[in-house]
């Protein structure tokens, strides 16, 4: 799956060590655009975080796996990226579609007004 966004925040890198050695795991989170952005957390793992080489405010398009576990009833999920490519062109296309607003002419005061419902 791929999603595409602004990286708006990046997480303490955490670090430890396991039965299978040193692990290392970077969280990000990015904002996609639209008329209704959404915030996504995202983690990246071991080299993946070198190659990735994060920056704040920066486009990306992020690949990415969802996985799900339980644990004492509860489930979990985790979006496990493994690729973050910049995308400066995807968004900024996403940015041009936002922008198409509907106006309706408001006929007793002759006033424009937004059709910004959802639904």
């Amino acid at each position: 799956m791929e999603i595409a966004g602004k990286i708006i925040q990046i997480l303490p890198l955490q670090s430890g060590q396991g039965k299978n050695g040193e692990w290392r795991k970077q969280e990000f989170i990015i904002e996609t655009s639209g008329q209704y952005p959404k915030k996504v957390c995202f983690n990246l793992w071991g080299d993946k975080i070198d190659a990735a080489g994060l920056q704040l405010n920066e486009l990306v398009t992020v690949s990415f796996d969802p996985e799900s576990r339980e644990y004492n009833g509860k489930w979990y999920t985790d979006l496990k990226a493994w690729r973050v490519s910049k995308s400066n062109a995807i968004h900024q296309k996403n940015e041009t579609q936002q922008d198409e607003t509907t106006f309706y002419a408001d006929k007793e005061n002759d006033t424009p007004i937004i059709d910004d419902l959802p639904f």
